[in-house]
């Protein structure tokens, strides 16, 4: 997750480290559910309310015997929402409420409780709400890193790795949280078929050993798996490429609906959102030369592949 991800709730955009609060942005590595999970927005930081539902959704989940995974199942949510949910992490969906109170005695507490539910923002940077709301109505994305396997891409495991490193250290709780946002957030790349994504990725990320071999190969298939779909772009600039046109430094491109585009950039304790359409110009210039710079899509998956091979 990116250091915005860990902006006031330990969670936030979509970079490496942290990533998602964010959002950051959220979202999920499972199929997702046959709800309406798509709607539902992050929350920056737990609410009083939303912290209370969520405690009572899962005391009344383990009161019935039912794992996270299980009541997933019967609801029809992937396991990290429901998770996300009783962490105060999301605002639930009607579904989900209706849902969960039918699997969990039906007795009412939860429509009622859900009617109390309020939203908080404490915490949550300015710059890092605004990008966070853009990217869920943006009708592309682009995505360069060079330190990190992004986050909309990451594996579970290597999430974890990524979050056991970081520093200040974090409980076990934050952990959790943040491991619930990051795989949150990976179910906008499942639920939006014709929104484009392009990724670039230095080499040496994924050359970078962060465990065992078998957690490596799970993190390339990974991979592969989600940017094998038609409307992600996916590409490698090669360790041999040499200097290219953004070494200053990963970036994040989005259009909206409304046909403007915002980037964001991210530091050590820091991230900014871009807006200036001259600047905008510049790293658009930048992310189109380096595409011609990198491995074509099919170069790209072919290394990714013989990667695997090697371990």
């Amino acid at each position: 997750m990116g250091n915005a991800e860990r902006v006031g709730a330990g969670v936030g955009i979509e970079v490496g480290v942290g990533g998602e609060v964010g959002a950051e942005p959220g979202w999920d590595t499972d199929d997702g559910h046959a709800g309406t999970d798509t709607e539902w927005e992050r929350e920056p930081h737990p609410s009083d309310s939303l912290r209370t539902f969520g405690a009572v959704v899962q005391a009344l989940r383990e009161h019935a015997g039912l794992s996270r995974a299980e009541l997933a199942a019967y609801v029809g949510y992937s396991k990290h929402t429901v998770a996300s949910v009783e962490l105060g992490r999301r605002m639930p969906d009607q579904v989900f409420v209706e849902r969960a109170e039918e699997v969990l005695g039906n007795t009412g507490a939860l429509r009622k409780a859900a009617r109390h539910l309020t939203r908080s923002e404490v915490g949550l940077a300015a710059w890092f709400r605004q990008w966070a709301r853009l990217e869920r109505k943006a009708v592309s994305l682009s995505t360069y890193e060079c330190r990190l396997v992004p986050g909309l891409l990451q594996s579970e495991a290597y999430a974890c790795a990524v979050f056991d490193g970081t520093i200040p250290v974090r409980n076990d709780h934050e952990l959790e949280a943040q491991l619930a946002a990051r795989m949150d957030r990976q179910v906008m790349m499942r639920e939006r078929p014709t929104t484009p994504f392009s990724f670039i990725v230095e080499e040496h990320v994924f050359r970078r050993r962060f465990a065992e071999r078998e957690v490596v190969r799970e993190l390339l298939d990974h991979v592969l798996d989600l940017t094998a779909p038609r409307n992600v772009t996916f590409q490698l600039v090669s360790i041999e490429a040499g200097l290219h046109a953004c070494l200053d430094g990963p970036t994040r491109i989005l259009e909206t609906p409304e046909g403007r585009w915002f980037g964001y950039s991210e530091g050590q304790q820091n991230g900014r959102l871009i807006s200036d359409r001259k600047e905008m110009r510049l790293l658009s210039q930048r992310y189109e030369t380096l595409r011609s710079q990198a491995l074509s899509p099919i170069e790209s998956r072919a290394l990714l592949e013989r990667l695997r091979g090697e371990l």
